[in-house]
């Protein structure tokens, strides 16, 4: 895999864990303000939705990047290494 490729991917990934963190930091927030009184679900229950609606985009985004990693794979015959390197990377041990 060529090194800017593998930068961009790395970054991608990386945008997208921090965005993900985020996101579940103002979701639980939310959920916690929520939680002390009903009222408050018609108040910020919108709120919550988006912070929603982002976790499952970056979720998306991680199976495009899968996926273009894997035809890839298919096309120029990744190394059994750089497959469970990849793997790692997307499942957040690098």
């Amino acid at each position: 895999m060529s090194d800017k490729l593998e930068q961009f991917l790395h970054e991608a990934v990386g945008n997208i864990r921090n965005d993900r963190e985020i996101a579940k930091e103002l979701l639980d927030d939310v959920v916690q303000y929520m939680a002390k009184d009903e009222k408050r679900h018609g108040e910020v229950g919108p709120i919550a939705a988006k912070y929603v609606e982002t976790l499952q985009r970056s979720n998306e985004q991680l199976v495009k990047v899968a996926t273009l990693i894997s035809k890839r794979a298919v096309e120029t015959g990744l190394t059994k290494g750089d497959k469970e390197e990849i793997y790692d990377m997307l499942k957040g041990d690098a």
